[in-house]
């Protein structure tokens, strides 16, 4: 994520801030130049000089202060691109619902921050019912059965429980995984989505992929189970990026969009903040780093990944001095860096796609 700043007072400011602690101003993300700008009241609406003046306000979910978004006053449907890909929203009526509701939201906004600044087609179902992207946030005590994560259709299925720490740690622990956070989720699932999306239906596409992480054609209901009784291959740490995505090549195609996505974020940050290493070592090339450069802009994801290695290095041994969890605790050998760099090249490719059909 970029650095954000209250264009009144400069004061430093965090992407989901709708005051200014320092100046008191009206905050608001702005989509068209990812800004957190200071807003200029006109009535029950907001000016905004990077629009020629034009009248805007905010998305209609800033009635629950789960967004802080602003849309074109004369938007059709008064949300956000983020909030109109919901479908089913946990109950704001009840505080415990609508706590878990902020927490998904904060997430599924970085993930659209993310997606739009990586130009990848998105679109809401209701735009779009065929290929569009919707959410629910279900509750299982609200479902009439139980709540299966996941994504059909374009239609992505999260339990709300997830926002809960203590929750999701309990899960954490119970399947064994060294990593489970919302941000996550929203990764993974968005990712079998993108899946549909650029690869299904393209023959090169679809060749490329299946070098590299296998025929999708495989039984999926097979292969997890498989992978629940007997446990991922005692090697897959040189050939999968996590122990669940062995469990199936949509699986791994699904773990590794998610930790291209972590990469990125964790490099645009490191960035926005001038971060390098230059470690104390008698050999200290390999831990050295400078994240000079944007990588939603860079090309080589060689180059991406070797800036990143290094600061989650950092970040780790800082962690562990706090007794807290490594951020990143992953390893990205050969095999998984390969896959990184096929995805950033489709991703490449989507995106030059997107700009030739708007002339």
């Amino acid at each position: 994520m970029k650095l954000f700043q209250c264009l009144n007072c400069a004061h430093p400011v965090f992407f989901n801030n709708v005051t200014c602690e320092n100046c008191g101003s009206w905050l608001a993300y702005y989509p068209p130049t990812a800004e957190m700008l200071a807003l200029i009241p006109f009535g029950e609406v907001w000016l905004i000089p990077q629009d020629g003046f034009r009248a805007h306000r905010y998305c209609a979910n800033h009635a629950h202060a789960v967004c802080n978004w602003l849309v074109p006053n004369d938007s059709p449907t008064g949300f956000c691109a983020a909030c109109d890909l919901n479908r089913t929203v946990p109950d704001p009526q009840h505080p415990e619902s609508l706590e878990e509701w902020r927490a998904l939201e904060v997430a599924k906004h970085y993930l659209v921050y993310a997606l739009q600044r990586l130009g990848l087609p998105l679109l809401s179902k209701s735009a779009d019912p065929e290929r569009g992207l919707a959410f629910d946030f279900l509750s299982p005590e609200a479902a009439p059965e139980p709540v299966m994560m996941g994504h059909q259709d374009g239609l992505i299925t999260l339990n709300a429980h997830e926002a809960n720490p203590a929750h999701r740690e309990s899960v954490r622990l119970a399947v064994h995984e060294k990593y489970r956070t919302l941000i996550g989720h929203f990764r993974h699932e968005v990712g079998h989505y993108y899946w549909d999306r650029l690869i299904a239906g393209d023959d090169q596409q679809l060749a490329a992929f299946r070098q590299l992480f296998g025929d999708e054609t495989a039984a999926y209901d097979v292969a997890l189970k498989q992978h629940y009784q007997q446990g991922p291959p005692p090697d897959w740490n040189q050939h999968f990026i996590t122990k669940y995505a062995s469990a199936h090549p949509w699986e791994d195609w699904a773990e590794t969009w998610a930790h291209y996505l972590h990469l990125l974020d964790t490099l645009e940050t490191a960035h926005a903040f001038g971060l390098s290493t230059q470690p104390r070592l008698p050999k200290p090339e390999t831990l050295t780093a400078v994240a000079d450069f944007d990588p939603y802009l860079e090309p080589d994801m060689d180059r991406i990944i070797d800036a990143c290695i290094p600061i989650t290095f950092a970040v780790n041994s800082l962690n562990r001095g706090m007794g807290r969890p490594d951020l990143y605790p992953f390893v990205l050998f050969p095999a998984v860096r390969a896959k990184l760099r096929f995805v950033h090249e489709l991703v490449g490719v989507a995106k030059k796609k997107q700009w030739s059909s708007k002339g």
